[in-house]
């Protein structure tokens, strides 16, 4: 078989399979402007003027998705949107994104050494009691400690 044609067979096959996954995959997501395969919505922005790009989206309503390449991305749009979400609904946008890339590069490092962290830090009494109390206590233990040896 001509090298071109399988070429042109294995790109065709990737352009449909990118295109199955976009539509399965979608979930509970806003709608959002039509990605092309694999580019996703990079094109339909412009970097230079983000505000009125996003504005010119926004006729889909406050809150829509945008494909980064082949990575749904919600976005808000003005101050009502946010602040719906932000304030009203906090503790359902609370959570993290992932980064691949971050966690290729540390391995998975990230979670571990940060609960090592905070367990550290509790044992030290972090979350305990206020650094005002402790400076209260040694206080009070020093004016006891002066009393006892007759110099107050």
């Amino acid at each position: 078989m001509d090298p071109v044609v399988v070429l042109f067979l294995s790109f065709f096959c990737l352009l449909l399979l990118s295109l199955g996954r976009q539509k399965s995959g979608r979930g509970k997501i806003p709608l959002g402007p039509t990605p092309l395969p694999i580019l996703g919505n990079i094109l339909q922005i412009d970097a230079k003027n983000i505000k009125k790009s996003l504005s010119n989206v926004s006729i889909l309503g406050p809150v829509f998705t945008l494909y980064l390449g082949m990575k749904p991305t919600v976005v808000l749009h003005g101050y009502e949107a946010v602040r719906e979400a932000l304030v009203d609904r906090g503790e359902e946008f609370s959570g993290r994104g992932s980064f691949p890339v971050v966690e290729r590069a540390n391995k998975g490092l990230g979670k571990g050494a940060c609960a090592l962290l905070i367990m550290t830090l509790w044992s030290f009494g972090m979350g305990k009691r206020s650094i005002e109390d402790c400076v209260q206590e040694e206080a009070h233990c020093l004016v006891e400690e002066l009393r006892k040896t007759k110099c107050g």
